[in-house]
């Protein structure tokens, strides 16, 4: 069986569906998802290991599993507060789908164009902004140093467009987390070196702290007017991650 190409092979196949049985399971174990949310993870799941691979849900699921974390954390502080997006900790499928769309698409275009090298960091960035983002927000939130991020002055934990020290430390750890694992990834897939892979693993990290803060000036100068929402500005954040990866790569993708 292979299990290092990419796209419609059997070993490919095989473990996505396991990882997806896993996914499910730990969902409903520890409630990381609600039912739509569950039922739309393992969905983009399946799509995202089939055509892309085996390893690129891995990155998912890291994003997934360490958000939930970061959602836990201090929860019934952050509850109280009123700075939880969620009244029990867990997601639903409109941020299964702001977080993993652009993911996705990028998978399918992996697939159709028969690159999945080049998709593998492009894919990986787009995980390290939401997770970054997601990072920032959810840890950032209970650090009473906000400042916006338009004009640097004072402001309440919780608003779009605020950032901490806290939440730009949690950003960059996020970052560097999908980046290693990127790394991990392209060395089971194209058996990369860690001196080959090292840099472009960088990009990936560095490119999640930066769509974190492409994520608050939207959520300030957007989001606060009403223009946009939670789940288009994370898209557009992602998007912007993407786009600046295939730039750096230089892909025809």
């Amino acid at each position: 069986m292979d299990f290092t190409s990419g796209g419609f092979v059997s070993g490919n196949i095989v473990i996505t569906t396991v990882l997806i049985f896993g996914l499910v399971a730990a969902s409903l174990r520890a409630r990381i998802l609600d039912k739509q949310g569950i039922v739309a993870a393992a969905a983009l799941g399946f799509f995202v290991g089939c055509l892309g691979h085996w390893t690129w849900l891995l990155l998912l699921l890291c994003f997934l599993l360490s958000s939930h974390l970061a959602t836990k954390w201090r929860f019934e502080e952050k509850t109280e507060l009123g700075l939880s997006e969620s009244t029990d900790g867990h997601r639903g499928w409109i941020n299964v789908a702001a977080n993993g769309g652009m993911p996705a698409l990028v998978a399918l275009l992996a697939f159709l164009v028969d690159d999945w090298e080049h998709g593998l960091w492009m894919f990986a960035a787009a995980v390290s902004v939401a997770t970054s983002d997601t990072w920032a927000s959810e840890i950032g939130c209970l650090d009473n140093r906000v400042r916006m991020i338009t004009t640097l002055k004072p402001c309440e934990a919780g608003v779009n467009g605020g950032f901490s020290p806290n939440g730009q430390l949690a950003a960059a750890v996020g970052g560097i987390l999908i980046g290693v694992s990127a790394l991990i990834a392209s060395m089971i897939m194209f058996s990369t070196t860690v001196s080959d892979g090292l840099i472009v693993a960088a990009v990936v990290a560095g490119l999640g702290f930066l769509g974190c803060q492409i994520d608050s000036v939207l959520g300030a100068v957007f989001e606060n007017r009403g223009f946009l929402t939670k789940g288009s500005v994370n898209a557009l954040s992602i998007i912007a991650g993407v786009a600046l990866m295939w730039v750096y790569l230089g892909t025809p993708m």
